[in-house]
């Protein structure tokens, strides 16, 4: 996976994600379109970009573990899982804590966090975070993993595009620890059954 892309960009996106505007960034998995979690309009953005009902939570993604439970209400199993998953393909749900807004959970009381592995995505997460992690596409549409596979309503919607080549592809699998449910496979999905199967 590319890291070397130039630090300007990487300052252009977390300053056009403060401003409340969207950009898209590379991840383990495919592109994601980031925009600050916690502001509500920004949100409203990303689900008008992917034209994806309201009712379709969107995740978040943080830089590290310990970042993660500024968003994400502790336990000890989800603790214990995202020390064994995260960083990686994994989107951990569990009850959000109070600074997560509606807007991003579609007004349900738990939330899906990301730390990606990623040196390009991670970059990113070190100059501004939360931001939302979801797949860089209109909904109903094929995931890019590339930028020139973007949708030109994504790229529309956009301020700055941040190319780290291409992404392995495939998606996270989604996880609620507390519940020993796989909400939706994907990268490392029998890895993650066979921990919770084990717990």
């Amino acid at each position: 996976m590319q890291s070397d892309v130039d630090p300007a960009t990487l300052d252009e996106a977390a300053t056009a994600i403060r401003a409340g505007d969207l950009v898209v960034y590379p991840t383990e998995t495919v592109y994601g379109l980031g925009a600050d979690a916690l502001a509500p309009d920004a949100v409203a953005r990303v689900f008008e970009a992917k034209r994806r009902s309201r009712d379709e939570p969107l995740s978040l993604a943080v830089p590290d573990v310990e970042s993660a439970f500024e968003f994400l209400r502790s336990s000890a199993v989800v603790r214990a899982f995202a020390d064994a998953f995260l960083p990686g393909p994994v989107t951990v749900v569990g009850e959000r804590m109070p600074v997560v807004p509606d807007e991003l959970t579609g007004g349900r009381d738990r939330v899906g966090v990301r730390v990606p592995d990623h040196p390009v995505a991670l970059a990113l997460l070190d100059r501004v975070a939360p931001i939302t992690a979801t797949s860089a596409n209109v909904s109903g549409r094929g995931s890019a993993t590339r930028v020139d596979e973007l949708d030109a309503e994504i790229l529309e919607a956009v301020a700055v595009v941040v190319d780290g080549g291409p992404t392995p592809g495939g998606g996270s699998t989604v996880v609620d620890p507390e519940r020993g449910e796989v909400l939706r496979r994907g990268a490392l999905a029998d890895e993650v059954e066979t921990w919770l199967a084990e717990r």
